[in-house]
């Protein structure tokens, strides 16, 4: 059984040299072949040269390199239709994804599973951030059509058949976490701790997080459009029932001065709702918008592998 390892990168020149060490050192007594497919997401620094070096040091390794910063989403998109392997390992390449645990995940999908996930506790992280992160998976889990668990990530074993079934998911707004759950099949998962990043910091800015979660509550339901039907008639039967009210207070007591406070606090709430609502709307047509130029994930600037990738069943999906 091909093991294949997918591997994006973004300036990692310090420590992608480190990495392959470390993976192919645990990987060595595995016991199963294994290729490594790095994808250089138009990364600044020298990590691309020292690819090069590698795969020609090394022939169990490829990569790709884009023409620009794609983000990670295309990335992954990237390394699995290159991956030839009969599995398919997701890792990042700062090392806060241990080697070690592949040859667990080589294990639990002996069994017969096909998604093996590895979900990272949040010990030793700020209780702030684990706080938000629980109530933001609360909160979304009642919303979309899929199930998110707080912890899992990317970093993950899929068997072939789970590799074909994303690839034939075509869209441009991708949110692979929710992907992964909803093409399913049997998935096990286990803890680990999360390992200290070795060199460098963070991609992972707030506001990049803070995207990254709307991407994930819009992308797998429409609720927030029909929550923006809700909220318009109940402010519809608020606004009926005031003036009722109003109506009957004139008829009792007369005329009196109308009350400039409530008109500009009932006009101004009015308008902050709308434009809410008309956000939550853009947010869905520009969705669209993207998906209808049909533009490509990424544009590859240089590699060492084929346009197609090995696997002939990928080669089908990618050219579908």
């Amino acid at each position: 059984m091909l093991i294949s390892l997918v591997v994006p990168c973004f300036n990692e020149e310090e420590i992608i040299r480190r990495f392959h060490e470390r993976v192919t050192e645990e990987l060595g007594s595995l016991g199963h072949p294994v290729e490594l497919v790095y994808v250089d997401d138009g990364s600044k620094d020298r990590t691309l040269a020292v690819l090069r070096e590698i795969a020609e040091s090394d022939p169990r390794t490829r990569y790709v390199s884009f023409s620009r910063n794609f983000g990670k989403e295309a990335a992954m998109l990237a390394g699995l239709r290159n991956a030839s392997g009969e599995a398919v390992v997701i890792m990042d390449a700062d090392l806060q994804h241990p080697p070690e645990l592949v040859r667990r995940m080589v294990a639990l999908h002996e069994q017969g599973f096909d998604q093996v996930v590895a979900r990272r506790t949040r010990k030793g992280d700020r209780v702030t951030r684990t706080l938000t992160a629980r109530a933001y998976y609360r909160i979304i889990n009642r919303l979309v059509d899929v199930e998110l668990v707080d912890g899992v990530g990317d970093f993950r074993m899929l068997s072939r058949r789970s590799v074909d079934a994303v690839l034939g998911l075509t869209e441009y707004n991708r949110f692979s976490k929710g992907l992964f759950a909803w093409v399913g099949f049997s998935t096990v998962t286990f803890e680990y701790e999360n390992a200290v990043r070795e060199e460098g910091r963070s991609k992972w800015t707030f506001s990049k997080l803070l995207n990254y979660g709307l991407d994930g509550l819009l992308s797998f339901n429409d609720k927030p459009l029909r929550a923006a039907l809700y909220l318009g008639l109940l402010l519809l039967t608020v606004a009926m029932a005031y003036s009722a009210w109003i109506v009957g207070v004139t008829l009792v007591n007369g005329v009196e001065t109308p009350g400039y406070v409530t008109l500009l606090v009932a006009v101004t709430a009015l308008a902050g709702v709308q434009m809410l609502m008309i956000g939550v709307v853009g947010e869905y047509v520009g969705r669209i918008y993207y998906e209808v130029k049909r533009r490509p994930h990424f544009l590859v600037k240089d590699t060492n592998v084929e346009t197609a990738p090995a696997h002939p069943r990928s080669r089908e999906l990618v050219h579908r």
